[in-house]
């Protein structure tokens, strides 16, 4: 069975978590903590840096490495979730149709299964 690393942000600001809505494959419209696949030679924080700079054109700050997650698809994911800050706020959609600001504690979000 093939195995995808990827890496997500867990963007925090002011109490709240960024969230943001799949815009294609067989999860669009899905919630999920944006992030994506590591590239040759990445380091975690590299690789998140880079994905979100893509996805969002915007820098952040890696404040420290969270968890790692792991689901079964029609693959096996490997995800590596960090804590991060923006470094500036403006946000600009590439590869998400919506982003929200939600509360750590909030529910009834569809979410991508390994999210």
């Amino acid at each position: 069975m093939k195995t995808i690393r990827v890496v997500a942000a867990i963007i925090e600001q002011n109490g709240k978590i960024l969230i943001a809505r799949r815009s294609y494959g067989d999860l669009a419209g899905f919630w999920e903590f944006p992030g994506g696949k590591y590239e040759e030679g990445e380091t975690g924080e590299q690789a998140i840096k880079r994905e979100i700079r893509e996805e969002f054109d915007v820098e952040i700050d890696v404040k420290k490495y969270l968890c790692t997650v792991e689901h079964q698809y029609d693959f096996h994911l490997v995800m590596d979730c960090f804590i991060c800050t923006l470094k500036s706020e403006e946000i600009i959609l590439h590869d998400h149709s919506a982003i929200r600001w939600i509360d750590p504690t909030e529910e009834n979000i569809d979410w991508c299964p390994v999210d």
